[in-house]
This record gives structure tokens, sequence and C-alpha cells, in this order.
């Protein structure tokens, strides 16, 4: 154990977290303003230029031909589709109900691991799996008439990043992931700016819609680096679960910002995915920790 490095990697993944939430709460600020695209692309513009010039300062720019990648494109595909169908969830969805539904997302990475790159998950990771998404489907609660515009959108948001998580992990470790990032801002920026006019033209907007995005591109860019931070100084089973402090963010946020406040159903089927999720990441550091323990032990006379 490393007390220290989990100390720092707690804080590091608290403070992600709270930047990427309030980078969603401004985001959700201004979509009665503009459209999605809109939003990609003035967002995207300034995160751009940001992450452009912090990877030209450290030397991390490289060939556009990675794109040719087959991971790469996939990661980028998924990255796109991921903003899309979120931002137009928090346009139409209490901040709260979206992070509740999005805390499953390391349960649809475990799936997806075990499905599509043959990771073994026992019983009882599947059981959690399963009781996962059935506090999802209490906090979205599909009437007689099925899922609404705003779960789908919730949803397929959660599966775009889960499979963007799932392709980062057969990216090549040569390849720099603050360029990885450049091209995903700037790719995302081009998407925006290319659906502005079929998701309804170009709106005016006043200096404090821009100000809002600024912010957020600010904090986007926060969240990422904290995040690579509290994975590389903490131990990964100690610092995970902390990104479940987005919910009460979510929750507070969305309460003092919005005027949103959780229902019974909400928070059970939060609680649900929440519990689901720290014990799949328990049993993860079990089966990491058995051969270990097993190694270490000394045979028998």
């Amino acid at each position: 154990m490393n007390p220290t490095g989990n100390a720092r990697g707690a804080l590091f993944m608290a403070i992600a977290m709270a930047a990427f939430t309030c980078n969603d709460a401004l985001v959700k600020s201004v979509t009665h303003a503009m459209n999605t695209g809109q939003i990609l692309f003035v967002r995207g513009l300034m995160t751009s230029a940001l992450v452009l010039v912090i990877a030209w300062r450290m030397g991390a720019l490289g060939s556009w031909r990675i794109l040719l990648q087959p991971p790469v494109a996939l990661r980028l595909a998924a990255e796109i589709f991921a903003s899309l169908t979120f931002i137009s969830a928090l346009g139409v969805m209490p901040l709260a109900n979206i992070s509740a539904i999005l805390q499953s997302l390391p349960l649809a990475v475990t799936l997806g691991a075990a499905l599509f790159l043959g990771e073994q998950v026992g019983w009882r990771r599947w059981l959690a799996i399963i009781v996962g998404f059935i506090g999802v489907l209490i906090v979205i609660r599909p009437g007689p008439e099925g899922f609404s515009l705003a779960a789908i959108y919730a949803i397929a948001s959660m599966i775009g990043a889960a499979t963007r998580d799932l392709a980062t992990r057969r990216i090549r470790s040569d390849v720099s992931t603050l360029f990885i990032s450049v091209i995903t801002a700037i790719v995302i920026t081009l998407v925006g700016g290319a659906l502005i006019v079929p998701m309804g033209g170009w709106q005016p907007m006043s200096p404090a819609v821009v100000m809002r995005l600024a912010a957020a591109s600010v904090l986007l860019l926060i969240g990422y680096q904290t995040i690579v931070n509290a994975m590389r100084v903490g131990e990964i089973s100690f610092v995970a679960p902390f990104r479940y402090m987005s919910l009460l963010w979510a929750i507070t946020i969305g309460f003092l910002f919005f005027g949103e406040l959780p229902d019974l159903w909400m928070t059970v089927g939060a609680v649900i995915v929440i519990a689901s999720g720290l014990y799949t990441f328990y049993r993860e550091n079990r089966r990491r920790a058995d051969p270990i323990a097993q190694q270490s032990t000394p045979e028998s006379p």
C-alpha cells in the first residue's frame, strides 16, 4: 500500500469529478441557446487551442497517420458518438439522472471486455453487472410506451463511452496520450461545425454564453489532466471508486442551479448502480491480488 500516493490519487480523482460535473452543468445551461453541433464546435475550438499549445510545448505532437490505426479510429468515433448523445441528453434530462446512468460505465466496460476482449469475468461480477443494469432501469423507469428519448440519449452516451474506453486499451503504448487528446478535440470540433446547419443553424451568442463555454473547456482540460494524475500516483483499486463522487456533485449542482431534486426511484437506482460498481472493483482487486498472494506464500517443507 502507498498511503500518501493513494491520498493524492483520491484528491486528484475528486477534483476531476468536480471539474467534469461543473463542465456538464455549464454545457447544460447553454443548451437552450444553441444546438448540440454549435456547442461542440465552440467549446471544441477553445479546448483544441488549449490542448494543442500544451502538446506543442511538451513535444507530444505526432503524425496524423495515427488515425489509420483501427483502435484510434474506433476510439475517436466512439468519443464523437458519446459527446453528441451526452449533450443531447443534458438538454432534456436532469443532471443527477444522467450522472446516475453514467455510473454504470465501469460495469459496461467490464461487460465489453468479457464479450469482445476475452477477459475472464467470474459469476459474481456477472451478477453485479446484471444488478447494476437493473439499477439503470430503475433510474430511467421506462413506461408502457418504452424508453423516453432522454433515456435513449443517456444510454447511448454510456455505450459510446464504454466503447471508447475499450478501444483505448488496444492503442499501442508508444502512442502519446496527449496527442490522442489533440486529435480528439480537433475532430470533435470539426464534426460539431459540420452539424450546426443540419441541427438548426448558427445562433447568436451572448458574452455570458461564450464565457460559460470557455469555462467549460478549461474545466474539461482540468478534468482530463487530474484523472490521469489520479491513476498514476494511486492504486487503481483504491482511487477508481472515488469517481462515484460525480453523482454527489451532480445532485448538489442540479439542486442549487437547476432546481432539480432526485426522486426516490432515482436514488434507489443510483445506490444499486454504485453498489454494483464498487463490488465489481472489489472483485477485480481480489482477482489480481490472489495470484500475487499465492506466489509470495512460502512452500511447505
